[in-house]
């Protein structure tokens, strides 16, 4: 497979990765259970579908050398802190806020990608950037709303953006040296080891009536979505999938309109199409621009 085609797929599954993942905040939602019991269930639950299906492809599960396996355990206590902070930032604000200021971790990461190269954003990355931006803007206009009711969460969904970058950072140095599935299998069980006492410790409800949207909440944000992200990390580089990440706000909008009967209006399209625009820009390269295009080397 040529490198152009192999990154074509990376994009195509990154963006469908971020279309399962938007579905986590109304999934979360209907659990059942405590925000961080929830987490654990994700993981939990996804373990032997990772296991399954990492199995099906020949990626068999091990612990790679030491130092990798500590990066892995950092990784997971990330991912562990920002799935705490944002599930419990969802029950404690609006959805439009907990989208807003979860995915502040687009930013965080696109930075890092352009702090790789050592090179500030070229014009058209800048653009990118900007219009990624507003657009996000635009979308939450509507929904989300700053006031002090809303502060716990907002602060928790802010946070939860923050340890998330640093997840990201983690996984996509691992990506270098380990296949996708077995990382997020071992990333998904040191995660879920952390979760449960957490969950126990604060006395939340661990079981719920019913598993329908815990097992929703592990195959598509865990499996599928957290899958395709982790796949597409080895191929992709920071500055896209930050831009990328954008999109779960489109999505988040689009199920409103869908399930609940939400409005969407002209600035909320508008904004949707301005991060289309944005992802367009930030795929092509302009002559002498920092080759953003070449991720860490990593295992299909």
């Amino acid at each position: 497979m040529t490198r152009q085609k192999s990154q074509s797929i990376a994009f195509i599954a990154l963006l469908a990765g971020n279309l399962a993942l938007a579905c986590g905040p109304f999934l979360v939602r209907n659990s059942g259970v405590g925000p961080v019991a929830a987490g654990f269930w994700r993981l939990a639950l996804a373990l032997p579908f990772l296991f399954a299906v990492a199995a099906m492809f020949r990626q068999p599960v091990h612990l790679p050398r030491r130092p990798l396996t500590v990066a892995l355990a950092f990784a997971a206590f990330f991912f562990a802190a920002d799935l705490a902070s944002w599930h419990a930032g969802i029950l404690l604000t609006k959805l439009g806020n907990a989208t807003l200021f979860g995915n502040i971790s687009s930013f965080f990461f696109a930075a890092w990608g352009l702090w790789l190269v050592r090179k500030w954003p070229s014009a058209l990355q800048a653009a990118a950037l900007s219009l990624a931006a507003l657009g996000c803007g635009l979308l939450m206009w509507g929904s989300a709303e700053l006031s002090a009711a809303n502060l716990r969460g907002d602060l928790l969904a802010a946070l939860a953006g923050l340890l998330y970058t640093f997840y990201l950072i983690l996984v996509e140095r691992t990506r270098g040296e380990l296949q996708p599935l077995p990382l997020l299998f071992l990333a998904s069980l040191f995660g879920a080891g952390m979760l449960l006492p957490a969950s126990l410790a604060m006395g939340e409800r661990i079981f719920p009536d019913n598993w329908t949207g815990l097992v929703a909440l592990a195959v598509c944000s865990q499996v599928i979505g957290q899958g395709l992200l982790v796949y597409a990390l080895g191929h992709v580089p920071p500055l896209v999938v930050g831009i990328a990440m954008l999109t779960q706000p489109a999505v988040s909008a689009l199920l409103g309109w869908l399930y609940y009967g939400e409005t969407l209006t002209g600035r909320d399209w508008l904004g949707a199409a301005m991060i289309v625009v944005a992802l367009v820009l930030v795929r092509l390269k302009q002559k002498g621009e920092p080759d953003l295009h070449e991720p860490v080397a990593a295992p299909n």
